[in-house]
């Protein structure tokens, strides 16, 4: 069972357990693979495998990941179709983010009927072109490397809002999505299955400051399509040619699963938190990551007042969400926890400091990287 659905209550999340054999007749059958090797990769509730296939006969490669949807979201075509889209259009304004590559009958998807269990599920089926790069998560972040991934944040949610315009596109209203920060109440229905006392109690204290610092003031911050999960496994980096010392560009933006109407706002919280999980020095990465999504797309003042309430709601998020998944899918405990690992820490740490700490730590280390970059 999991939280990360539209609906009031969760449901079977019905996550597909393709083995390898399965998944190589998969691309044979919907996009003429001829596959020689094939590997499961990591996932939430979907099934990914990395695909590498001959080319026309010789003796060139090319490589894929085949995303194969949980059964629950696959029910939902025009949301699979609007984030499929929007890929499309990413790659082709030059951005580094995967690229659909469509069926034997010319389509972006195909809806399957797969052996799941006992009872046989409908799972939606993509072949996407394999990005080169190391998640972010294995590389130590740099100032550089945490303002190119602030800007690339700014620059998906400034060319996704301004430039996407399928029909499909109404389908990011999301309604209870419980990962949309604007839903941080509904995360009291589940905030039982955080056992610390102590920890429970921040976090109630998180929602309440959102229902009564954010809640009431969101009619002052810009609206705007979040990706919503830039986390350091979805971010990709590659070595720049750089002669004089490593540095790294983004090389690949993975998982829009999670996109839904929001604000911008919203988006550099959701990137400052997750850049905090495994940095050496968390505290300084909201400054860097603000300054690169302030290069593009400058914060109100009512946006920046934000910052630091809807980070503590993501932790929130994070925090509650993966402790009652792991009540209900125990078996995935591993991957589900990676965040919520630490994250506990750095919500504490963040609370204890205070806003106003916190802020002008943010601030002042943006402000001095730009001025530092300007020199």
């Amino acid at each position: 069972m999991d939280c990360k659905r539209e609906s009031e209550n969760p449901v079977v999340a019905s996550k597909p357990n393709l083995n390898e054999e399965q998944a190589i007749r998969l691309a044979k059958t919907l996009f003429d693979l001829d596959v020689t090797r094939v590997k499961s990769l990591p996932s939430y509730d979907d099934q990914n495998f990395y695909i590498q296939a001959c080319c026309d006969g010789n003796a060139e490669f090319a490589e894929f990941v085949m995303k194969i949807t949980n059964g629950e979201d696959s029910k939902n075509e025009e949301l699979i179709k609007a984030q499929t889209h929007v890929m499309m259009l990413l790659h082709k304004e030059g951005l580094p983010t995967p690229d659909p590559v469509l069926t034997n009958t010319g389509k972006i998807m195909s809806l399957e009927t797969i052996g799941n269990g006992p009872v046989p599920q409908k799972h939606m089926v993509r072949l996407l072109t394999y990005l080169p790069g190391t998640p972010a998560a294995k590389i130590v972040a740099t100032p550089n490397i945490l303002f190119n991934i602030g800007r690339m944040a700014a620059v998906i949610d400034e060319t996704v809002t301004k430039k996407f315009n399928h029909s499909s596109k109404k389908s990011f209203d999301r309604g209870e999505y419980i990962w949309n920060l604007s839903n941080t109440p509904l995360l009291q229905k589940y905030v039982h299955a955080v056992k610390e006392e102590g920890l429970r109690d921040i976090i109630k204290g998180t929602i309440k400051d959102f229902e009564t610092r954010i809640e009431p003031n969101l009619k002052h911050l810009r609206k705007c399509i979040n990706h919503g999960d830039l986390n350091d496994h979805n971010i990709l980096l590659e070595k720049t040619e750089s002669v004089e010392h490593d540095e790294y560009k983004v090389s690949g933006i993975l998982d829009f699963g999670d996109m839904s109407n929001g604000y911008y706002a919203f988006e550099v919280a959701i990137t400052i938190m997750y850049m905090m999980i495994e940095s050496n020095d968390p505290l300084h990465v909201g400054g860097y990551v603000l300054a690169g999504f302030e290069s593009l797309v400058p914060l109100t003042t009512e946006e920046r007042d934000s910052l630091f309430t809807l980070v503590c709601c993501r932790f929130a998020q994070s925090l509650v969400i993966a402790r009652y998944s792991v009540l209900h899918c125990p078996e995935n405990e591993e991957y589900l926890m990676i965040t919520a690992k630490t994250g506990w820490k750095h919500l504490m740490n963040l609370v204890k400091m205070g806003k106003e700490a916190v802020e002008k730590i943010w601030f002042d280390t943006a402000k001095s990287y730009i001025a530092e970059r300007h020199c």
